[in-house]
């Protein structure tokens, strides 16, 4: 008993000694930090609210986390609403997505979208899977055939992390899709699944550059001697930052990163705004019809769309090159598209949206005649079923995602990004952030999600009577003008009216550009 007398005593001792000191550091680092606030110049908060003001930018930091999970309601949030990720996490693991009670969707949103479900929706015996796509089949000596609908976006290896690539490439695989290596250049954790793969030509030519940065041909051949790399896409400018290249801080250019990309390791990676060898469309023209001589292989470009006389112009003078100049596929990116990193201003201002770039580049293309040459592939914030199924309803081919195939890796939209501090180790190279990401664990979830998505929109284009998602039209859509009132998609930006048979731009001698078009299609 004296024992645990004494050993009480001993501890109530302590703990009064363990407190005092505790007292005595804290009253200690008040003091500190109030006579350094007091003192400093850079802030006033600080300087006239001493210690009581550091609270203000804990709090700023702090507020968007509160806001995400306490106070946002599930269709606020940006640049995703919990509604849209919930659903991206409900497919990637492969759990009941249906929903209780009604939509939390507004439907009297003025340019919100709904589909015209058909009298006689299409039955399970007469659906059809996604038919087989042809591109390059013109011009390239080895065209790629896909029936693939919903595709990985451009996600370099160094804006992602080593086991994140590898699960895109494995999951890839798994769901029958391709995977964009985005402009960081082709390493091994791409190839490490056995997936098809569009390599991307950024404005630095990373992987396929000389010493001095430009395009190096051999280069081009040996990544195209991969037969899984199956398509070349020229990055000229993203939804994100148009009219800003690439930009990589320096803690996440490791050696690694730096040998696939060409450059030196530890400094900033800063691609170029634009492609220092193209300044004209014809400059363009002629590096697609290069790369594709390169590579024996479907080549196209990505750009997110603002100046719409480009287009005009493109066809024109295709027109006047020949088919060998025209590029197999336009990656149409939007204005709200996403990215690491990115300046604000170009971020919230420039470019134009998806909703109308799409459908205007489509209809141009096609009032050329150019349409069964070019593949048209979306872009831009389509990780739901309805954004990706209203994108094939306006004319496009293919559907690609970045950040959908991020939330089936488990981001959690932590706006960390630009940083090498991402908490789910899927945009650090710090390798104790990266322990968490098992990335054959994942890559289960990248299929799940790829095929949800797909079923998903399969769905709503058998609700609306057709067979399979890319017979889906802009007649199946409807757009909300007013609270009162919605208009056809179709009425709003229709097709043009163009003859089925189109100009002859195989012809060694293309007609004189002096003619006007609609005679040349006539």
């Amino acid at each position: 008993m004296d024992y645990l007398s004494s050993l009480a005593s001993l501890t109530i001792q302590w703990g009064a000694l363990l407190l005092a000191f505790c007292l005595l550091i804290a009253i200690i680092s008040v003091a500190t930090m109030y006579w350094i606030d007091k003192n400093q110049t850079a802030h006033t908060i600080r300087r006239n609210y001493p210690v009581i003001g550091r609270f203000r930018y804990l709090f700023e930091h702090m507020g968007e986390f509160f806001r995400q999970y306490f106070f946002a309601q599930d269709r606020e949030e940006l640049p995703f609403n919990r509604a849209e990720r919930s659903w991206a996490y409900r497919a990637a693991k492969k759990v009941d997505s249906t929903i209780a009670f009604g939509s939390t969707r507004s439907l009297e949103t003025p340019g919100d979208v709904f589909f015209l479900n058909g009298a006689f929706p299409t039955l399970e015996e007469d659906a059809q899977s996604p038919k087989e796509v042809c591109i390059g089949q013109y011009t390239a000596k080895t065209p790629y055939r896909t029936s693939s609908v919903v595709n990985i976006s451009g996600m370099s290896f160094g804006a992602l992390s080593k086991p994140a690539i590898q699960a895109l490439s494995k999951g890839a695989a798994k769901a029958g899709i391709w995977l964009n290596t985005g402009e960081g250049g082709l390493s091994p954790h791409h190839l490490a699944g056995g997936c098809d793969i569009v390599f991307q030509i950024g404005t630095a030519k990373y992987g396929v550059r000389n010493h001095e940065g430009h395009l190096d041909d051999e280069k081009l051949a040996s990544v195209a001697e991969h037969e899984n790399v199956r398509m070349f896409e020229i990055k000229m400018s993203q939804g994100a930052k148009p009219g800003k290249g690439g930009m990589l801080p320096g803690e996440k250019v490791t050696e690694e990163i730096a040998q696939i990309r060409g450059i030196p390791v530890g400094k900033d990676s800063n691609s170029p705004n634009g492609h220092p060898d193209v300044k004209s469309i014809d400059d363009l023209l002629n590096m697609i019809h290069r790369v594709r001589q390169a590579t024996s292989k479907p080549v196209g470009f990505k750009m997110v769309v603002g100046d719409l006389s480009f287009f005009n112009t493109m066809c024109e003078l295709i027109h006047k090159k020949g088919i060998e100049y025209c590029p197999d596929f336009i990656t149409i990116d939007s204005s709200d598209g996403g990215t690491g990193a990115a300046p604000q201003p170009l971020m919230d201002y420039v470019g134009m949206h998806l909703r109308e770039s799409l459908p205007t580049v489509v209809n141009i293309i096609t009032s050329y005649g150019l349409r069964p040459y070019i593949k048209v592939i979306a872009s831009g914030k389509l990780i739901v079923p309805g954004k990706a199924a209203w994108a094939l309803s306006a004319g496009a081919d293919f559907v690609v995602s970045a950040r959908g195939f991020l939330f089936s890796l488990g981001c959690i939209q932590a706006l960390q990004c630009n940083k090498n501090t991402c908490p789910t180790g899927i945009t650090t190279h710090n390798t104790d952030l990266q322990r968490g990401l098992v990335a054959e664990e994942k890559a289960v979830r990248v299929a799940n999600y790829a095929q949800e998505l797909l079923h998903s929109i399969e769905m709503i284009a058998h609700s609306c009577g057709v067979k399979e998602p890319r017979e889906l039209t802009r007649e199946h859509v409807r757009i909300i003008e007013n609270q009162s009132r919605s208009t056809l998609f179709s009425e709003a930006n229709p097709l043009p009216n163009v003859q089925t048979e189109y100009i002859n731009i195989m012809s060694p001698s293309p007609q004189d550009a002096s003619t006007p078009v609609e005679e040349r299609l006539q």
